[in-house]
């Protein structure tokens, strides 16, 4: 009585497509390196942001804004 079960599965991210959570999906949860090159992208055009406060005001490293006098 040996079942074998499925795997379980989820939708892509980016495109919705079905995928099993196996090793055939080696992009997973994307269903292709093309899909989480996009999402990437997303990150990175700040197209995607997490809801909240921002930390502190200012990013380290980024130097003085325009309107900042330089020391």
């Amino acid at each position: 009585m040996n079942k074998l079960k499925a795997d379980p599965t989820c939708n892509c991210p980016t495109c919705k497509t079905p995928i099993a959570w196996s090793n055939r999906f080696p992009f997973r949860p994307f269903c292709s390196e093309r899909c989480k090159l996009i999402d990437l992208g997303e990150w990175a055009s700040e197209g995607h942001r997490i809801a909240g406060e921002p930390v502190c005001g200012e990013v380290p490293g980024a130097g003085p804004g325009p309107d900042q006098p330089r020391h």
